[in-house]
């Protein structure tokens, strides 16, 4: 029973996607860098190969994407839709009145700046908008 235990762990600890003791140092540094005192971040590699780090903030999540070289990519936390700008509350209700919202972000991107992911259920897959703050849709 006891070699079945271990057995089972062993194969646990194999299939987790933990990365902590693989991040590569570059990422770990990028990090360090751009979140001081951040010293426990959760690290995982996602689908795409990007570190993610995983952290609170004044008890908000977030969670920060590098590429494998340290350059840092994007950091994204889940938001209620009060906290949407205006000007994109009101393109919601113009273009996507009709469509329930299942999950929104606040993106600051390396390459696009600060941008509101707002997801809407469809059926299939959930289409993602992307809104700039001004309310002007970028994806």
């Amino acid at each position: 029973m006891k070699k079945i235990f271990i057995l089972c762990a062993a194969i646990l600890l194999s299939c987790n996607n933990n990365t902590k003791g693989q991040t590569p140092e570059a990422v770990k540094k990028t990090f360090q860098a751009k979140y001081p005192g951040e010293n426990d971040p959760d690290w995982h590699q996602d689908d795409h190969g990007y570190y993610e780090a995983h952290f609170k903030i004044d008890g908000v999540k977030y969670r920060a994407d590098f590429n494998a070289d340290g350059s840092w990519v994007e950091t994204e936390t889940s938001i209620d839709k009060k906290e949407l700008p205006k000007a994109i509350k009101n393109a919601i209700k113009d273009n996507y009145d009709s469509e329930e919202i299942t999950e929104i972000e606040k993106v600051d991107s390396a390459t696009k700046g600060v941008f509101y992911d707002v997801e809407f259920k469809q059926k299939g897959k959930n289409r993602d908008v992307e809104f700039k703050e001004n309310g002007t849709i970028i994806n």
